[in-house]
């Protein structure tokens, strides 16, 4: 798959780590959530066009823990959406 894609899956991820690192997003937050799924979903696929398994299995167990904390989060009643 075109490297542009790759790079954009990492920038999102890297994007999160940063903001988080600086204290601009705190890792429980929908922001941070929101990128690293989106970011470890799409390595996900390019790792599994790829025929990668080991990069197939980080990128989906990323993908995975961070769309259930986004879902988590989003969750009516939960109230602590952000």
């Amino acid at each position: 798959m075109g490297q542009a894609v790759q790079v954009l899956g990492a920038a999102l991820i890297l994007v999160a780590f940063v903001l988080a690192q600086r204290h601009r997003l705190t890792t429980d937050s929908v922001p941070y959530l929101t990128l690293n799924a989106l970011g470890g979903g799409i390595l996900a696929v390019v790792a599994g066009v790829d025929r990668d398994l080991g990069f197939t299995i980080l990128e989906v167990t990323w993908a995975v823990v961070s769309g259930a904390g986004l879902v988590h989060r989003l969750r009516p009643g939960d109230g602590s959406a952000r």
